[in-house]
């Protein structure tokens, strides 16, 4: 095989593997090949020069010209080039590269032309750039983008003394579709709403989502039809009305939104959307589906509770809080029945005592109340040990526990092993439940506590009487101890309706053979008709108010 042939196969079999098509010209010869995948890539020949305008016309209009120029092979002066090309179906992309040979008399020789199928790269880089600037579910302004507007629409209105109003919108109980519906029909939900607002963008009206159910609108110049309160009528207009889904559902919504404005709430894109945001969950809190206009009290009261937050999660690593311990006596003969733990937070920086009816609620939100309650049951049963030893006298510790730990899957293990391993009697600790726990999830709770009471351990019902259900939990739930609320006491001695109801509560609980706990007894008349009419133990100032350590050691000496 002559080294010319041999060369030749070689350029075939690289031409015939590669995944480009190629046009090869000679102008010596005056010849036109084409190679590769020409004819995968192409429903046509090209044999002579003459067939060229075929090429060009397969592409769409706009680069019909940059592809002549490209490879015009008539002219006899060419550099190399590159270009891009989309097909006149608008299916394909190619990418097109000349390479032209010149002689020693700098006379172009051959020219090859090498086109590559580029359509799947840039329908990534498409889908990319989509992804940059807009949200794949709702096809509205993603919200790294919506702030970028936001910044534009802001440094417009700085320079001609504009405003810029923002509203967050929320779909308010979302939740509540989600897990009832499943998450395809939230997102078809979303979906919807946001074709609504998407209606109403124009020049000075931007759109946007957030994340979730939360969407983002910013106004340039609120005026006419397109102020905060023209945009909040049109969507609560549209809500009157249903949403239908493809699955047939037919729901109901309604939103919550917050409205802060540049310059008045920030001067910053980020910031003037956080205002915003503040307001719409203030809004929720007040009852949802309202609207909310941002002021500086609102803005404050949220900064304080951030700052709450993260003291009590400061407080909770570093253990500031400690316990306090409220006697209850037999009513009839006036002895130490037990105590009840309450917990306080000691914050070092402000030199105060912080209630828990400020920071339980708090916890409770934020998630360290597990931590916090852990913290209780274990401090409380180990004090409890530690008085019986020193004492020997074997009072009972009550102790309050969050519907969120009741609901913890090894709760009831968690509290065994606490018990055991500090050698304590089970019969001498007492959870007090109360009805936000039985409401939460009633069967789960009654099972964890059937399953303790067998145990061995004390159940009292908090509260009782200012439930709606109260009367039901009684024949469900392994009850020994029953506390009548403070509410009750406070008018006992004055209302009659009250003194019938605390009397039948009484005879009721000891029909039952419970144990009778008055709690929040205050008064000497208070605690003479609570033991007249057969209460069996009083918690409350009369007696003692809680105590430390210290001072509960000595009631026990």
């Amino acid at each position: 095989m002559s080294e010319l042939q041999y060369q030749l196969d070689m350029y075939r079999l690289v031409c015939e593997t590669s995944c480009d098509a190629f046009l090869f010209y000679s102008f010596e010869e005056d010849e036109v090949r084409t190679l590769g995948k020409w004819n995968e890539f192409f429903p046509f020949e090209i044999k002579t020069i003459e067939d060229l305008p075929v090429l060009y016309d397969n592409m769409a209009d706009f680069y019909v010209e940059k592809v002549r120029n490209l490879v015009y092979l008539e002219k006899r002066k060419l550099p190399n080039g590159f270009c891009e090309a989309l097909n006149r179906n608008k299916k394909n992309w190619y990418s097109i590269n000349v390479t032209v040979e010149y002689d020693e008399n700098d006379k172009p020789k051959n020219k090859l032309i090498c086109i590559s199928d580029i359509t799947k790269f840039k329908r990534q880089n498409e889908e990319l750039a989509y992804l940059a600037y807009y949200d794949p579910l709702t096809g509205l302004y993603n919200r790294n983008y919506f702030v970028r507007l936001l910044g534009e629409f802001i440094r417009n209105a700085q320079d001609d003394d504009k405003i810029v109003s923002v509203m967050i919108v929320d779909i308010d109980d979302f939740r509540k579709v989600n897990d009832g519906m499943g998450m395809v029909a939230g997102d078809e939900l979303v979906q919807q709403l946001g074709s609504v607002l998407k209606e109403l963008s124009n020049a000075n009206v931007i759109v946007g989502h957030v994340n979730s159910d939360i969407y983002s609108i910013a106004i340039y110049e609120p005026k006419n039809d397109f102020t905060v309160d023209s945009i909040y009528q049109r969507i609560q207009t549209r809500l009157r009305r249903p949403f239908y889904l493809s699955n047939g559902a037919e729901i109901n919504v309604t939103v919550s939104v917050g409205v802060a404005s540049y310059p008045e709430a920030s001067k910053d894109a980020v910031e003037l959307i956080n205002c915003a945001e503040i307001v719409m969950f203030r809004g929720k809190s007040l009852g949802k589906n309202l609207i909310q206009y941002f002021d500086t009290p609102i803005l404050d009261d949220f900064l304080n509770n951030v700052q709450m937050d993260n003291k009590l999660r400061e407080a909770v690593s570093n253990n500031h809080f400690t316990l306090q311990y409220q006697p209850q006596f037999y009513a009839d003969t006036q002895k130490l029945r037990g105590v009840e733990a309450l917990i306080r937070w000691e914050d070092a920086g402000e030199n105060t005592t912080i209630s828990p009816t400020v920071f339980i609620p708090l916890a409770e939100k934020n998630g360290t109340i597990i931590s916090i309650g852990n913290w209780v049951m274990d401090e409380s049963i180990r004090q409890c040990a530690e008085w019986h030893k020193k004492y020997q006298n074997p009072i009972i510790m009550s102790i309050n526990v969050s519907a969120i730990q009741y609901m913890k899957i090894d709760f009831v293990e968690n509290l065994i092993a606490v018990i055991e391993k500090y050698g304590v009697d089970p019969k001498y600790i007492e959870l007090e439940v109360t009805e936000s726990v039985l409401i939460a999830d009633f069967d789960s709770v009654a099972t964890k506590l059937k399953a303790l009471k067998e145990y061995g351990v004390r159940i009292s019902l908090d509260d009782f009487g200012t439930g709606y259900s109260s009367l039901a939990y009684l024949k469900k739930l392994p009850i020994d101890t029953l506390k009548i609320d403070k509410s009750f006491i406070d008018t006992v001695l004055y209302d009659h309706a009250t003194q019938v109801i605390t009397e039948s509560i009484i005879n009721m609980v000891k029909t039952m053979g419970f144990e009778a706990v008055a709690e929040g007894v205050e008064h000497e008349l208070q605690y003479k008709y609570l033991n007249e009419i057969g209460c069996d133990v009083i918690q409350g100032f009369y007696f003692a108010r809680p105590k430390n350590v210290e001072e509960i050691e000595k009631l026990l000496s």
